[in-house]
C-alpha cells in the first residue's frame, strides 16, 4: 500500500466513524454534514480517472457504493418516514470493508448503485480544499466550471420574509445580526448568511432565508445589521428546534458559492438583548 492510499484510508476510516458517533449520540446534523462530505470525497475518487488513482476500477466501484449509503443514510435522517430508511446498524457494516477496501473481494452486502458526484457543498467543505484536486485543467469535475452553476458576482439580493402577522397569546422572534468576526474577513467575497430552523432530525421547520450581501467589511468583521423575521410562532416550533446560520461567500475561481462556517442558537439560548454565539467548522477530511 502506498503511503498516499494510506493516509487517504486513514482520512475517510476518521470521517466515517466520525459520522456515526454523531449519528448514535443522536447529533443529527453533525451526522448529516459528515457523511455528505465524506461522500463527496469518495464519489471523487470513485470517478477519478485511472492514472490518477490509488485504486483499481473494482475498488472505486465499491467506493462508490458506500457512497450511496452515506447518502442513503443522510437522506434517512432527514426524513419523517419510517419505512425503507437506511439504518445506522447497516451503515456501521460498511466500516471494515471501506477500511480494507484494497482486498476486499467480496459481494457488497447491499443492493445500491453509486449516486452522481453532488454538486452541492456541505457546510464547511471548502475549508477542505487542500485535500481536493486541482480541477483547473482537464474535463468537467467537482469544482470545474461544468460542474457548478456559475454565480453573478455583485448580486447583493437577499431572500428575507416579512414578519408574521401577530394572534393572540403567541410569540413573535426578530433575530438582528450585527456581524461576524473572522481572521479572513477582508477576503471574503459577497458574504452573506442564510438562515434556517430545523428540528432534531435535521428538517426545516420553516422557509430557509438569506440576507443581502453584507452592507461592509471592517478590520477583522463582516457586518450585515440586518434583522431577520422567523417565519413561525415561538409556542409552535418542535422540541428541541434550533436556529442555524451558515455564512456564505463567493469563491471566484471554483465559481461557486461555499458555506465557510456556521452557528446555531437553541430555543433556551434566545433571549432579549445582544448574544455572542459560537463560530463552528465541522470536522472535514484534512
Amino acid at each position: 500500500m502506498s503511503e498516499a492510499a494510506r493516509s487517504l484510508l486513514q482520512r475517510w476510516g476518521a470521517s466515517f466513524r466520525r459520522g456515526t458517533d454523531f449519528d448514535s449520540w443522536g447529533q443529527l446534523v453533525e451526522a448529516i454534514d459528515e457523511y455528505q462530505i465524506l461522500a463527496r470525497h469518495l464519489q471523487k475518487e470513485a470517478q477519478s480517472q485511472h492514472n490518477n488513482s490509488e485504486f483499481t476500477e473494482d475498488q472505486k466501484k465499491t467506493i462508490a457504493k458506500i457512497a450511496t449509503c452515506l447518502e442513503l443514510r443522510s437522506a434517512a435522517l432527514q426524513s419523517t418516514q419510517s419505512q425503507e430508511e437506511f439504518k445506522l446498524e447497516d451503515l456501521k457494516k460498511l466500516e471494515p470493508i471501506l477500511k480494507n477496501i484494497l482486498t476486499y473481494n467480496k459481494e457488497f452486502p447491499f443492493d445500491v448503485q453509486p449516486v452522481p458526484l453532488r454538486k452541492i457543498l456541505a457546510p464547511g467543505e471548502e475549508e477542505n480544499l487542500e485535500f481536493e484536486e486541482d480541477d483547473d485543467e482537464g474535463g468537467a469535475g467537482a469544482g470545474s466550471p461544468d460542474s457548478f452553476p456559475a454565480r453573478v458576482p455583485g448580486a447583493t439580493e437577499g431572500t428575507l420574509l416579512p414578519r408574521l402577522p401577530s394572534e393572540p397569546g403567541m410569540t413573535l422572534l426578530t433575530i438582528k445580526i450585527e456581524k461576524i468576526g473572522l481572521k479572513d474577513a477582508g477576503q471574503c467575497i459577497d458574504p452573506y448568511i442564510t438562515v434556517s430552523v430545523k428540528d432534531l432530525n435535521g428538517i426545516d421547520l420553516t422557509p430557509v432565508q438569506d440576507t443581502p450581501v453584507a452592507s461592509r467589511k471592517e478590520d477583522t468583521y463582516v457586518h450585515f445589521n440586518v434583522d431577520i423575521e422567523i417565519q413561525k410562532h415561538v409556542e409552535k416550533l418542535t422540541k428541541g428546534a434550533a436556529i442555524f446560520f451558515e455564512f456564505k461567500h463567493y469563491k471566484p475561481k471554483k465559481r461557486f458559492t461555499s458555506t465557510k462556517c456556521f452557528a446555531f442558537m437553541e430555543m433556551d439560548e434566545i433571549k432579549h438583548g445582544a448574544i455572542v454565539i459560537e463560530l463552528y467548522q465541522p470536522e472535514c477530511l484534512v
